[in-house]
């Protein structure tokens, strides 16, 4: 190839001042930005040759097209020509009958309209399977190594789209793909719509790079040496679904498109019904077809393919605004499977789920039949909305206490500064919650946090990479079943760092050194404190009932209605008795003489004397008499104080409601009384009475009802002042480090609870028809299962001490399913910290078949559990050097509350409310032999978690997994979970489990990507640590002498790196 640069060593000319062969050279460019030379070295050893550019970006341009400027380029330019001149050759035809449509098929803007191809709501639109015959290989005893790319060509735009590929087949020239193709609801795609289907030869398997993808890309993927082109073929949708045996056979042909290749065989795929024929055909050349399994990035539930979820819908958001303006045309029907799924709770289920991603494979059974499996993996918008809720419920409940703190009234010098110092703390955080909330409302594009976001603070709430996993099983001889599992990165707070450790040991210190604060604050304990934010919650939520109670006694009585008299008053006495219940506590009296005490003038005449609870005296007996004295860590007695006081003023809400109830029966039986005598007397004068009896009854209870009011208001203003002093002393002994913890915390239990919440509805809908399921549901509750694979090495052991916490937190949550009244189906959250009510929201058809006791509003508990397994080469190091009693104290301990579970199960539920599994496995023994390997402390005993998921599913349990970020190893469970699932319950053929399990995990069929190039991570690889320095990990662990020498040569070298 001939050069002819225009600017040579400041040669300035539009003519040649030299020629170059450019043939077996290499370019040279000098990196520094200032310098805009390029050098040329040849092989043959003649002179280099020197060129200088105008500018850096001319040197760099320079630099490409020298580079491209040889033989090999142009072959490649040459095939990509050829392809261009089959495409053009391939839409010429449909351009030339597009000029004769009759004008009613062009709206008014002049764009066609495309045929549509009915669905069923939220099911794909499309899907089919394919197989090769008879491909020609280069040459003749070669065995090849296929895959097919799928690419689409919308009609209205001409643009090909690489969509996505099969699995690589190897060693046959007949290859049949168990990968096969669906398009997802959302998607454009009509019957004019063109599909390619490209077949490649991969030759170098380990350099094999093919990039596909859903993303729209104009330029042509460079030509790997790894594969090599063998034929292609293309068919338009609408001759598919229109074919009558809903099967195409298709010539495969060489991109000049005169040499035949082989055939391509597609097949319409539809859930309901089952393929025939076939199976001998995989079954004959089953030894000799094998298949490439890839390292995964993720399955279809996680890592990459949610990254791909925000792409797909920023780039189809052009094609799906033309299509709604579409008419669509009937092309065939489907229909739903019984109990899966239906059209009614499709509105409430596409609030909570968007953008869904699907896959779709063929497995044998044992019994030569085929089944479907179609996985797909969703986005959920719980993502967001369950953190911004619960961020608005801290800042009301952080301002209602601030509110409580400057209401206390004066206060000594002392105890004046320590409230001001914890207002100025807490509205420092207060402020810091709503800019935190102000940056989440911003936020827009894809609705969950990618793992490479996890350190951003603004998105310390939103969980990691949470996504629902569905595998939809379809089985010649077995009923539909779902399998559902949440993946979800680990709850924990990135931002903040591990270097202290996670929440379970900042906790536990924090409260070790809370118990010796010295002079400084009253220790109360958590129990206590909790305590104090409880009744301050009941006071909030039942003074305004018993006010407005009161009132409509009042009307009744104003109306002379005596059934309304007799139901208003029945209220009054419940809420009133409620609220009368809720200070019978040791803890109100005890902290009133602490107020006292710090009020500005009283002195102590007698010693401090431990006396704060009946717990709390017990537990201090044991303390010497010494640390008494010198701590004030508990509410001393006071001469002058009057203690009965309290006792007084909150029995007289009980005497006065008394007073009440007395008086409305009195009314009551004076009003029966008098009937029996009007009846004789005359109708007008009977009127008349009615009337005066009307306003005496009301002029006889107002001032009772005044007087109830007036010592509920006593009550509530002595009540709140103390336990908001009780709130004082729990802040001023650990600041700041009290409200980083609750700060830390609420991140966390942010994370966790958007994953809760979008278990318990996804688990609600699939099993509205499952009467024994709802029985369970409000007699025992759901459990929840979290699967952990976090390592106890380094950082992760902080994130498994954060997520422990906030899964156990979760028992606090309760859940309640409300009728909707509008079109908005997103839950709703209310509450305080440590005490949630998730209100569910259903349409009227889907909360008709609830429980008479679900509908009524009975509140839903949860019983969540984690078990943890670290498998990765951090766990290695952690059981060879390290300490995993952290991963053996949380096994243990949630096997406890499994236990607990299963018993209260066993107590309340009959036996035939249990799931029916092929192999019908004893509970207790499964429970038994979890406790036994649990007990063994083995090396990454996975066996821990497949008997956890077990147990769970077969206690109709909702399911999570977790690792780190929610990608690779909750990839690498999900599909081996999976795939067992189809060995177990769907007799998959045993020769294909691997199989199966290859193309689950196959990066290859989801659209390789390089790792940076992930758009999930959104990272360069140049930007991460080296983890590993010139010796594979793996082979060092073989020996802890070799580990060690590496532990020493990696430090020298990152030393001498960083020197």
């Amino acid at each position: 190839m001939l050069l002819k640069p225009q600017r040579i060593k400041h040669v300035m000319s539009s003519e040649a001042s030299e020629v170059v062969i450019l043939e077996r050279c290499w370019v040279v460019e000098f990196k520094s930005k200032t310098d805009v030379s390029i050098i040329l070295k040849f092989q043959s050893g003649e002179p280099d040759l020197y060129i200088e550019a105008a500018s850096k970006p001319d040197c760099e341009a320079w630099a490409v097209a020298l580079g491209e400027a040889n033989s090999e380029g142009l072959r490649n330019k040459i095939q990509q020509l050829r392809r261009l001149i089959m495409e053009i050759k391939e839409e010429r035809a449909s351009e030339e009958a597009h000029q004769f449509l009759p004008s009613s098929q062009v709206d008014s803007l002049g764009e066609p309209q495309f045929t549509s191809i009915q669905r069923i709501a939220n099911e794909p639109k499309l899907e089919f399977s394919l197989a090769c015959k008879g491909l020609v290989a280069a040459t003749r005893d070669r065995k090849l190594n296929t895959f097919i790319q799928v690419s689409v060509v919308h009609p209205a735009e001409h643009i090909l789209t690489r969509y996505s590929s099969t699995e690589i087949v190897e060693g046959t020239r007949d290859p049949l793909f168990l990968t096969g193709v669906t398009f997802p609801p959302e998607y454009p795609i009509y019957e004019e719509t063109k599909i390619k289907l490209t077949v490649y030869d991969v030759k170098d398997k380990s350099q094999d790079t093919v990039r596909t993808s859903v993303l729209p890309d104009h330029k042509e993927p460079r030509a790997d040496v790894g594969r090599s082109f063998l034929g292609c073929a293309t068919f338009r949708v609408g001759d598919l679904v229109k074919s009558k045996e809903q099967q195409l056979t298709l010539t495969l042909r060489t991109s000049d498109g005169g040499k035949t290749v082989g055939t391509i065989e597609v097949n319409l795929v539809k859930m309901g019904e089952f393929e025939d024929g076939e199976m001998d055909h995989i079954t004959t050349d089953a030894q000799d077809q094998k298949f490439l399994c890839f390292l995964p990035l993720k399955s279809c539930s996680c890592g990459f393919l949610s990254a791909t979820c925000a792409h797909n819908t920023e780039n189809l958001e052009r094609m799906t605004d033309r299509r709604a303006k579409e008419e669509c045309a009937l092309v065939r029907e489907c229909t739903a499977p019984e109990g899966l799924s239906g059209k009614d709770n499709l509105p409430s289920l596409n609030a909570v789920l968007k953008n869904p991603i699907c896959k779709l494979y063929r497995f044998p059974t044992s019994d030569n039949k085929w089944m479907r499996i179609r996985e797909q993996m969703a986005e959920t918008t719980l993502s967001f909305h369950v953190p911004k809720e619960l961020i608005n419920l801290h800042i009301k409940e952080d301002m209602r206490r601030n509110q409580e703190l400057k209401d206390l009234g004066e206060l000594a010098p002392h105890w004046d500064n320590m409230r001001k110092s914890v207002i100025a703390h807490c509205d420092q955080m207060l402020s810091m919650y709503q800019d935190t909330l102000a940056e989440l409302g911003k936020h827009t594009g894809s609705s969950f946090k990618s793992s490479c976001s996890k350190g951003e603070k603004t998105l310390e709430f939103i969980p990691i990479n949470l996504h629902l996993q569905r595998m939809h099983v379809h089985s010649p001889r077995l009923k539909d079943a779902l399998y559902d599992v949440i993946t979800v990165g680990a709850p924990a707070a990135h931002f903040q760092g591990f270097k202290n450790g996670g929440l379970r040991k900042l906790l536990s210190k924090f409260e070790a050194e809370r118990r010796n604060t010295g002079y400084q604050c009253i220790y109360y304990s958590p129990e206590n404190t909790a305590k104090a934010k409880e009744v301050l919650s009941n006071i909030n939520h039942l003074q305004p009932l018993i006010s407005s109670h009161a009132d409509l006694l009042l009307n009744s009585a104003s109306q002379h209605s005596p059934d309304s008299l007799k139901n208003s008053l029945k209220m009054l006495s419940e809420k009133t008795e409620l609220f009368v219940h809720a200070f019978k506590d040791q803890l109100v009296r005890s902290a009133l003489l602490a107020l006292y005490t710090a009020r500005p003038g009283c002195v102590l005449k007698k010693p401090a004397v431990p006396r704060s609870s009946a717990e709390e005296s017990d537990d201090l007996k044991h303390q010497d008499h010494s640390s008494q004295i010198k701590r004030q860590d508990s509410i001393p007695h006071h001469s002058e104080y009057d203690e009965e006081e309290w006792d007084r003023v909150w029995a007289n809400v009980g005497k006065s409601l008394n007073c009440v109830i007395a008086m409305v029966d009195r009314l009551l039986e004076k009003d029966n009384s008098s009937k029996t005598k009007e009846g004789e007397s005359d109708p007008s004068a009977a009127d008349c009475k009615v009337l005066h009896a009307g306003g005496d009854w009301y002029e006889q209870l107002y001032p009772l009802v005044i007087t109830l009011k007036d010592c509920m208001g006593e009550v509530v203003t002595r009540a709140k002042q103390s336990m908001a002093f009780v709130l004082l002393q729990e802040l001023a002994c650990g600041l700041p480090q009290c409200l980083m913890l609750t700060l830390r915390r609420d991140i966390v239990f942010s994370q966790a609870l958007a994953g809760l919440v979008c278990g318990f509805i996804i688990k609600l809908h699939t099993s509205l028809h499952d009467q024994g399921f709802l029985q369970q549901l409000h007699t025992v509750g759901l459990l929840v299962q979290y699967e952990g694979l976090l390592s106890t090495y380094s950082e992760e052991a902080g994130m498994l001490e954060d997520m422990a916490v906030g899964i156990s937190d979760l028992q606090k949550v309760m859940f309640k399913v409300i009728e909707a009244k509008s079109e908005d189906f997103l839950p709703i959250i209310t509450g305080r910290r440590e005490h949630y009510v998730i209100e569910v929201q259903l349409p009227a058809k889907m909360f008709e078949l609830l429980p008479q006791e679900i509908k009524e509003g009975k509140l839903l508990r949860m019983y969540p559990v984690l078990f943890n397994v670290g498998i990765n080469e951090q766990q290695t190091l952690a059981e060879r050097f390290g300490d995993t009693t952290l991963q053996e104290n949380i096994n243990q301990e949630n096997l406890e509350l499994l236990k607990e579970y299963y018993n209260l199960f066993t107590e309340k539920m009959p036996p035939d409310c249990l799931p029916h599994f092929q192999e019908q496995n004893d509970l207790k023994g499964l429970l038994e032999n979890l406790h036994q390997n649990i007990q063994a402390k083995r090396r990454k005993n996975v066996e821990i978690m497949w008997l956890a998921a077990t147990i769970c599913r077969k206690l109709n349990g909702v399911r999570f997994t977790c690792c780190k970020s929610a990608k690779d190893r909750t990839s690498m469970s999900v599909t081996l979970e999976q795939c067992s699932i189809l060995r177990d319950e769907h007799q998959l053929h045993k020769d294909f489990f691997i199989r199966a399990l290859d193309c689950m995990r196959s990066r290859q069929t989801q659209g390789a990507l390089n790792e940076s190039d992930d758009p999930e991570t959104g990272c360069l690889t140049d930007n991460k640590p080296t983890s590993r320095h010139f010796y594979p990990v793996a082979l060092l662990l073989v020996s802890s002498h070799l580990l060690v020498v590496w532990l020493i040569l990696s430090l020298a070298l990152l030393l001498a790196k960083y020197q």
